[in-house]
């Protein structure tokens, strides 16, 4: 017979063990104290820590998550703050905040706006973000990576406290991809079919094969195309 999953509920200033659960739902200051396997949502409104793992299907922060582990998810949404020890895994990362990865960050579509430190390699089918807080990987591979700044808004002033002092850039030794545009990011490579350097940008070498479209504002110091016997790296 198939086990039977108890749900975890915690309200106000609490702890709980670690296990697997049908879901989980936490809202206030809580720590758990051990890795978490939810096989519903685990939403949480707050601030929560957890020592270990945690492996959900569907993923809610509003407020601060700090994960002594690693992260596995179906889909995600993050209003706030996501710190996670280990590495990053799931279908749909949706951002409206800051993320801080130890380890790599794998994501079949990772959007939204705000800020990013990946310690690793960030790998996502679609790369969509507007930043208002820098953003960091050792290097960036996908499909499609649209990199954009975004103004300042109420969201925003509300999580500043928070946002690493620095400047408004992404930064990464690779970005690689189908299709690259990019604004206000400094890359010692970019390599991609059609890439975009936009303003802001500052490449020491850009590899392409279609087009290369490079902006006002925008700085290469070498460019290469690709072809006529010549392939991408």
């Amino acid at each position: 017979m198939e086990q039977k999953r108890a749900d975890l509920r915690i309200q106000g200033v609490s702890r709980a063990p670690g296990g697997h659960y049908r879901s989980v739902a936490i809202d206030g200051v809580s720590k758990v104290e051990g890795p978490v396997r939810s096989d519903g949502p685990f939403v949480m409104n707050g601030t929560v820590r957890v020592f270990g793992d945690v492996r959900t299907e569907e993923l809610n922060v509003n407020g601060q998550l700090k994960i002594k582990g690693r992260l596995s998810f179906g889909t995600s949404q993050i209003d706030g703050y996501l710190k996670v020890d280990g590495s990053v895994d799931g279908e749909r990362l949706a951002l409206h905040g800051l993320l801080k990865a130890g380890g790599d960050c794998e994501a079949e579509r990772f959007e939204g706006e705000g800020g990013f430190d990946i310690g690793g390699l960030l790998n996502a089918g679609t790369l969509d973000v507007r930043l208002y807080a820098g953003g960091k990987a050792r290097e960036i591979g996908g499909d499609v990576i649209r990199v954009r700044r975004t103004a300042r808004s109420v969201w925003k002033k509300m999580w500043l406290w928070m946002v690493p002092k620095r400047h408004l850039e992404l930064k990464a030794d690779l970005i690689e991809g189908d299709e690259v545009d990019l604004e206000n990011t400094i890359a010692s490579v970019v390599r991609g079919n059609r890439v975009v350097v936009g303003p802001g940008c500052r490449i020491g070498r850009v590899e392409y094969r279609s087009e290369l479209i490079k902006r006002p504002g925008a700085r290469i110091e070498e460019e290469v195309k690709f072809g006529d016997g010549n392939r991408l790296a």
